[in-house]
């Protein structure tokens, strides 16, 4: 018997993705869109879907509508409103934004797609891994786009170093280092991976090649302020290249620091988020490797390693905010029918991580195999 649900489901996405007929041409009309959740993230979320062509705010939806009036301003005309089955019900809407706490993620996102509708939920795509999965199979099922917010996926400086890496510029990836460490604020209900993690191992997944992927993950972790859970952690994973990525959380720092290294065989690149004036430095520094039956025997002991010296380049970067990008490309991959650059998938693949690495720290920096997640 025919599915019902599901065909109207894929006659929207169709509908969604029509366009004037030329290739890159502008849709008829913008497509609908109501955002979930008015708290942290919900009005960042409001202004750039007021601000894109792409889309039209209809609806902004929260427990507490005054505080969602608030967000919208005393003129706007976006309709403020608790009630998330009439949202889902109307017609002119076509797309869904979740920015809701991550528990409530699996029954507000998979309310949406069985309404036919285009969702993008906030990071973690789910609170945990099978809540994930249900919401990537659902969409695929549905012929939906099921995208998820990795913000930082879309700054002008990550969005440079996939191109670096990918290109094959850098050459192979031997390592990747990231701190992320600052003062508070700490959770009650995450530890400190759960809460700062997503955002490198979201950039780890975007910027590696596709043949190179995580496989195993140990996490270390520590509670020295008796908060409940760990407010230190270190993750160190495992790739399918031999290479290591390490990441490092902290909430106890007393100074702020955003850096990665991604060590590559032909150069090395550092991205430190906090410098304005030059994110990203590009080094032609690093080891090189003789193989041993292109030397001879006297001098194979002291000239297998040698050390290369060279220039660094802090390579233009353009500026523009992540989360205009990020609109663009949820719009983009509506209309496309393409999975996004952050699908369902990629948030499923930090899950994987981020569940290996809590299983880690039970049994003590244990090394932990993870899903295959793609």
């Amino acid at each position: 018997m025919k599915d019902t649900a599901k065909d109207t489901a894929k006659d929207a996405a169709q509908a969604a993705g029509r366009s004037t007929g030329a290739a890159g041409a502008a849709p008829v009309e913008p497509l609908g869109v109501a955002v979930v959740g008015a708290g942290y993230w919900g009005p960042n979320l409001v202004r750039n879907f007021q601000a894109s062509a792409d889309f039209r705010l209809r609806w902004l939806v929260d427990l507490n509508v005054d505080r969602a009036r608030q967000v919208l301003g005393r003129y706007s005309t976006v309709q403020a409103t608790s009630d998330y089955e009439a949202v889902l019900a109307d017609p002119a809407v076509q797309a869904v934004a979740v920015a809701t706490p991550a528990g409530t993620h699996l029954d507000v996102a998979l309310a949406a797609l069985r309404a036919g509708k285009h969702v993008l939920v906030e990071k973690p795509l789910a609170a945990t891994y099978e809540d994930g999965l249900r919401l990537v199979t659902e969409a695929e099922e549905r012929g939906l786009t099921l995208m998820c917010d990795h913000t930082y996926c879309y700054t002008p400086a990550v969005s440079r170093i996939r191109e670096l890496v990918r290109s094959g510029e850098l050459g192979d990836v031997q390592f990747f280092d990231s701190v992320r460490i600052n003062l508070g604020l700490v959770q009650k209900d995450i530890d400190v991976l759960w809460d700062l993690a997503p955002h490198d191992l979201s950039v780890l997944d975007f910027i590696l090649p596709e043949h190179v992927r995580p496989v195993a993950v140990a996490a270390h972790g520590a509670d020295p302020i008796g908060a409940g859970q760990s407010c230190v952690a270190y993750l160190t994973l495992q790739l399918s290249t031999g290479a290591i990525a390490h990441v490092h959380v902290n909430w106890l720092s007393p100074v702020k620091v955003r850096t990665t290294m991604v060590g590559g065989s032909k150069r090395t690149l550092v991205w430190d988020d906090l410098n304005p004036t030059q994110r990203i430095a590009l080094f032609d520094r690093g080891v090189d490797l003789t193989a041993p039956q292109e030397i001879g025997e006297d001098e194979r002991r002291d000239m297998l390693v040698s050390y290369r010296t060279g220039d660094m380049v802090a390579p233009a970067l353009g500026e523009k905010e992540a989360l205009r990008s990020m609109v663009e490309e949820f719009a983009a991959a509506i209309r496309s029918g393409r999975p996004a650059l952050t699908d369902g998938r990629a948030g499923l693949q930090v899950l994987d991580i981020l569940e290996a690495a809590s299983r880690s720290l039970e049994f003590r920096g244990a090394v932990v195999g993870l899903r295959t997640g793609r």
